[in-house]
Order: C-alpha cells, then structure tokens, then sequence
C-alpha cells in the first residue's frame, strides 16, 4: 500500500541512528520530550490577554455546566438512583478540554470518572449514566458517538486507544484518540504498554492524566518518584506536557497544541494536568482518613470555576447575557439528570450475564449460566403479608 510505505518511510527516517562502540552522545536529545519545569498556566499571567474571548466563554459554561451535572449525579447516588457516583468535582476543567478539543471524527477513552466528558461530547445523560445504574453495554453506542465505553479496570483502556488510533493512521484516516486516565492509573502495566507501543509506533494519541492527587487513598508519593508523571514520557520516545489542570484555558492551550502534534503526525504526547479530587472517590468513600481539610481547603482556593469566572470578569466578558446563558445551561443539565435516572432499574434475569460476552458461548460460559439458573431457582422467595 502506497500509503503504509510512506508512513513507515517517515517513521524510519524519524528513528534515532543505531549506537556504535566508540559514538559520543545520547541516541536521541531527550530535551524535546521534557515538559516545563512547572505546570504551565494562564489565568493570573500576562498570557491571559492573549486567550479568545469566545473560547473562554465556552470554556466557562461548561464549567459552570459540569459543576451542576456533579451535584446533581451525586445527589442521585445519595438518594439510591445510582449505584455509584464516582464525581469529577474540582476536575470539571479536565473534562471540559477533553470534550473541547477533539473534532466530531476523533475519538474519545474516557474511565469511569469521566461522564462529564462523555455528556459533553453531547451523549445524553441518560446513556453517560447508565453503566452507573446498571446499565447494558456501557450505555451508548460508541461507534455513534466516537467515544469508548466509560473503563471502571485502571488503564486497560489505553491500550485499546493506542490502537484504534494506529489503526486509523494506516486507514488513512485524520483522527486523534484522547485517552483519559488518573494518576493512580500510571502505576499500571496497561499503561507502560500503552506508551511503549505509542512511542514506537508513532501513534495519534493523546494521554490525559488527571493527577488529582489521590488513587482512592493512596498520595501520589507512594506511587511515583519522578519529578511528575509528565517526565516519564521521555521513556518512551513521547513529548511530555505539564499543566495546571484547574487553569481551563492553560488545559485547553496545552491539550489543543498536543492533539494538533499528534494529528500531524509528530507522534504522542503525554500530558499531566495538576488538579484535585474535592468529592470523595465514590460516594462510599470517606477522605477525612487519609487528607485533612486545610488541603482541600488550599484546593478549594484554587477551583477550576472561580478561576475562570474571575477571568471572565476581569476581561470585561462576563456579561448578564453570559451569566444567564450559563445559570440556563446548568439547570437544564439538572433537569435532564433527573429524568434521565428516575428510579432503580429492575434486576435482570441470570441469562442476562451470560447474552452477549461471546458471539459464540464457550463451554465453561453455558456452564456458568446452568450454575446460575440453578441458583436462581434455588433462591427462597419474597412472599407477600
């Protein structure tokens, strides 16, 4: 295929010379790979008056937006209306550029953190929500939506991205895959998988770590010993970016410039955005055991909304008409929460776990299902007063 030899052509030429006894030198500069020496940021800076003022707007109404759609999911998770809520409060900046950047075509791998993103890319809240009630099928068609099913296992879903986007670059097709993922999420195995083979391969892809500071419980000390996560992409041969995950327009400048490199096919980017988990790591978890309240406090002095509203109104472009476009946008994202999740979902039958893991079912899986249904038929039963 004319098109696979000019993109291996290319790559080869991109490749690093083979080291000989004797050569001085690194195989490769690593000093192109590096992110800043601190996170970069805009709001507060004398690069704010560059930012667009209708790209800041935006930016802002999702905040806005992605701070109700927080409190309401979380209000129905306390009323039993969702299993689980695992909010995205204090990150609604990650979310916003996530969904900001990408064009119709390019594809999104959000985690189960990331239902913000996935209803900005205009899912309806019912289909962001549904794997969070019980759902079949993650909730939505993917394929309609370019947008993977939510990934509850840690990274497993950055693989898949890698993949999807190499396999568009060989179609010929311009698209960029985005992948989300935590910073508890680059202890695992998937993701130095992921990166080695985005590095090699050169892929269009573009890893988003929100480091909210927290796998569950667990600091970002006892994971990691770099400088950031954002210095283990040299590693793999992939541009490391940092920024301050809660400054929405430092996000939106730096993911924007990474998905744009990676389109054009400078090869991956691994970018770590600075932010902070203010809600609990689901609504079953009680982070009074493992941070104190003068931390959350500093980082509630740092929330992603305010910084952008005080933007706003130093610029003169918070205006009624946008205060009030805003407020509308946000309630009726409230409003479409809770039609969306109006009670709990029936429970299915046991053949209802077994339908659709194989096209074909396997003899331990027809096994699984008899085991099931004898259990099923087993089981005392409810009987009325």
């Amino acid at each position: 295929m004319p098109g696979t030899e000019q993109s291996r052509a290319a790559r080869d030429a991109a490749a690093p010379a083979a080291w000989r006894p004797g050569a001085a030198g690194p195989l490769r500069d690593p000093a192109p790979l590096l992110p800043d020496t601190a996170p970069v940021r805009v709001i507060g800076t004398p690069a704010a008056a560059g930012a667009d003022p209708e790209t800041a707007r935006l930016l802002h109404r999702s905040l806005v937006r992605g701070r109700r759609f927080n409190e309401q999911a979380t209000a129905l998770a306390r009323q039993g209306r969702l299993a689980v809520y695992p909010s995205s409060t204090g990150q609604e900046a990650c979310q916003a550029v996530a969904a900001a950047v990408l064009r119709p075509g390019d594809w999104l791998f959000p985690t189960y953190r990331d239902t913000l993103a996935v209803h900005l890319r205009d899912v309806p809240a019912a289909q962001a929500l549904a794997l969070l009630r019980g759902g079949e099928h993650g909730g939505y068609d993917p394929r309609r939506w370019r947008t993977a099913p939510l990934c509850t296992p840690l990274a497993t879903h950055l693989p898949h991205a890698v993949g999807l986007a190499h396999a568009a670059r060989l179609r010929g097709d311009d698209v960029v895959a985005l992948a989300l993922v935590g910073d508890g999420g680059t202890s695992e195995g998937d993701f130095h998988e992921a990166l080695t083979f985005a590095g090699v391969l050169r892929s269009p892809v573009v890893f988003l770590v929100q480091n909210n500071q927290f796998a569950i419980s667990v600091p970002l000390a006892r994971q990691n010993a770099a400088p950031s996560i954002a210095h283990k992409a040299v590693g793999y041969g992939v541009a490391g970016r940092l920024v301050d995950g809660n400054d929405v327009l430092a996000a939106h400048q730096v993911v924007a410039d990474a998905v744009a490199r990676a389109r054009s096919g400078a090869g991956p980017v691994l970018v770590e955005a600075v932010t902070y988990r203010m809600d609990p790591h689901t609504n079953a978890d009680d982070p009074r055991r493992y941070r104190s309240d003068a931390e959350r406090a500093d980082w509630r002095a740092h929330d992603p909304v305010e910084l952008a509203e005080g933007h706003l109104r130093d610029t003169g472009l918070l205006d009624e008409e946008t205060a009030a476009a805003a407020a509308e946008a946000t309630e009726h994202t409230a409003a479409e929460l809770r039609a969306a999740v109006p009670g709990t979902p029936a429970p299915g039958g046991p053949e209802e776990l077994f339908t659709h893991v194989y096209a074909r079912p396997t003899t331990q899986l027809h096994e699984q299902a008899a085991a099931a249904r004898a259990g099923a038929a087993a089981a005392p039963r409810e009987v009325s007063a």
